[in-house]
């Protein structure tokens, strides 16, 4: 099958909401990178047999967090990682040469188009917390491709998320707008744009794709004033809310000035002591079929 007909070309930087350039968030996602990877429980929480993974691909790896400790974990598999932003895989190759990483690898590319790798080249695809620059028109192409890269009986998994869940006004109320927004300019699967709508629609995305043995585990990933996470979510919010304000003011839906203003209300009731926060992320793996 031909990538290049399945997929038309599109704009480099087309979907990505916040600059991808950006050194502020290249440092947000290598926080919250290994934050996500403590937090869940490790690389693979669950526990998939690897016995024949020789080569693993994460698509829009960022900073490259996980495609390093991967290829640390199991030093006699080779490791790729991809990314549209020429800074952060730049970032990631000079981490691979300091940490003497020989089996970890990286390419700019955008997986919003034609990935730049043969048929059945990868044993395993993996993608995090792509929902924020994927649309809902743009999965089945992407997962086409995942299993188009797929060796037959190769693991395709991605995690994903929800966002918001808190006990406090102005932080909720800031979260709404962000999913308002998102939903505007098409991403995500709610029909209100109240949330991103990806949990409950990411295995159903899979089987349609064809995906075999589609199996799941959820992850509650909470950020509460007193936890462990609370002061690395709190950075990740603040700079994340910052990126997208341009973004918000284009939307028409509020003001840049009143969007500042709300998500300072937000970022300080973080530092409430009764204040409870969370996200909850869930995991979907399977099979392309042999």
């Amino acid at each position: 099958m031909s990538a290049s007909s399945e997929r038309p070309e599109r704009p480099a930087h087309e979907g990505y909401v916040i600059d991808a350039e950006s050194a502020a968030e290249m440092a947000r996602l290598m926080r919250q990178d290994q934050a996500l990877t403590q937090s869940m429980g490790g690389l693979f929480p669950e526990k998939p047999d690897l016995t024949n993974v020789n080569r693993v691909i994460d698509l829009a790896c960022g900073p490259g967090g996980w495609v390093l400790e991967t290829a640390f974990a199991y030093g006699d598999v080779e490791v790729v990682g991809v990314d549209i932003s020429k800074r952060m895989i730049t970032y990631a190759e000079a981490q691979a040469q300091v940490q003497k990483r020989t089996n970890a690898t990286f390419q700019v590319a955008n997986i919003l188009q034609p990935l730049p790798f043969p048929d059945a080249s990868f044993d395993l695809v993996n993608a995090r917390l792509i929902v924020g620059f994927m649309k809902a028109a743009d999965w089945p192409a992407l997962l086409r491709e995942c299993l188009r890269i797929l060796r037959p009986g190769g693991i395709l998994r991605m995690t994903d998320f929800e966002q918001g869940f808190s006990n406090k006004q102005h932080f909720e109320q800031a979260s709404r707008i962000l999913n308002q927004v998102m939903h505007r300019h098409g991403y995500g699967f709610s029909p209100n744009g109240y949330h991103m709508g990806i949990l409950p629609v990411l295995p159903h995305l899979f089987r349609e794709a064809g995906v075999s043995k589609v199996e799941k585990m959820a992850h509650f990933i909470e950020f509460s004033t007193g936890t462990d996470l609370h002061e690395t979510f709190y950075h990740d919010h603040a700079s994340g809310y910052f990126g997208v304000t341009p973004v918000i003011e284009k939307s028409g839906i509020m003001a840049a000035a009143d969007w500042q203003a709300l998500y300072q209300r937000g970022l300080a009731e973080m530092f409430e002591a009764d204040f409870c926060g969370a996200w909850m992320l869930l995991t979907v793996w399977g099979y392309k079929p042999a």
